[in-house]
């Protein structure tokens, strides 16, 4: 009967990521049928976490995140949570082995968006490391399934793919951060007076970033390689239009790629699979 269990709380990763991100949830339904529940746990429980310090408002985020993170190992060390999401997470944490580590540098980061409102350089470093580079060092840890060599050996590639990843949505995400949360990710940036050199120099920034992501991409086991590929064109997308936005106009609109955009991407991507061309 705990197959039913196991069930019902892998269920419901995939619905909470299904309903919090579209795109996520479309790449991952890319990738070979085995490897789609464990990265949907992990997504699972990352948007519970970012959720608490994001949208949780008028309730004690602070109290919220503690209990999280304390029941997150509690339900990692008994192998069972009655917490779905959590229950699903410590699934793929104990089958998979990923490391306690990554996970402690997830929750730091969601510390982090509890008290600080800017980064200096080793602040916003720190910051994404834990909040992005980490959960792609666990996804590919479902990747690469025990390879540890080629853990080691993609494990750059998968932090910069992370943080390009993250750095794309601090730019659409500004007004929500900036206005709804004060917050500042990029160091020395004044979004009150965003100028078009600070726009490029984080651009730059980005772009390296992808160039760097895409060598790893490419060498991803096949099982992996086509869904991760997905959610790079759709975020290197996403990345091309923002460079075509005005700084201004940063701030007054969230940017998007519609839904007959993230058709045709994946379509593309598959034509290039198809002939090996990636």
């Amino acid at each position: 009967m705990m197959d039913i269990f196991h069930d019902l709380s892998q269920r419901c990763s995939k619905v909470t990521t299904e309903l919090y991100s579209t795109s996520f949830s479309s790449a991952i339904k890319l990738l070979h049928p085995n490897m789609r529940t464990p990265v949907f746990n992990i997504y699972g429980f990352v948007r519970l976490a970012d959720e608490i310090v994001d949208t949780f408002h008028q309730h004690n985020k602070a109290v919220l995140l503690k209990e999280f993170k304390e029941e997150t190992y509690l339900a990692i060390r008994r192998k069972i949570s009655l917490n779905p999401i959590l229950h699903s997470f410590q699934l793929t944490v104990n089958k998979y082995g990923i490391s306690h580590y990554l996970i402690e540098a997830f929750f730091k980061s969601m510390e982090m968006d509890l008290r600080k409102a800017s980064y200096d350089t080793d602040g916003y470093k720190t910051y994404i490391y834990g909040s992005a580079e980490v959960v792609g060092l666990m996804c590919l840890f479902v990747f690469c399934e025990g390879d540890d060599v080629m853990y080691e050996k993609l494990k750059p590639s998968a932090q910069l793919l992370g943080a390009a990843f993250q750095k794309v949505n601090f730019l659409r995400d500004v007004k929500a951060d900036y206005e709804g949360l004060s917050r500042t990710y990029f160091p020395g940036v004044d979004f009150a007076n965003f100028t078009s050199a600070m726009k490029m120099q984080i651009e730059e920034e980005i772009e390296d970033d992808f160039a760097r992501a895409y060598e790893g991409i490419i060498q991803l086991p096949i099982k992996a390689r086509f869904g991760v590929y997905v959610a790079y064109k759709y975020y290197l997308s996403l990345f091309k239009k923002i460079k075509k936005t005005a700084p201004a106009n940063i701030l007054e609109q969230r940017i998007r790629i519609p839904d007959y955009g993230k058709v045709f991407i994946v379509a593309k991507a598959g034509v290039r699979n198809q002939f090996n061309i990636l």
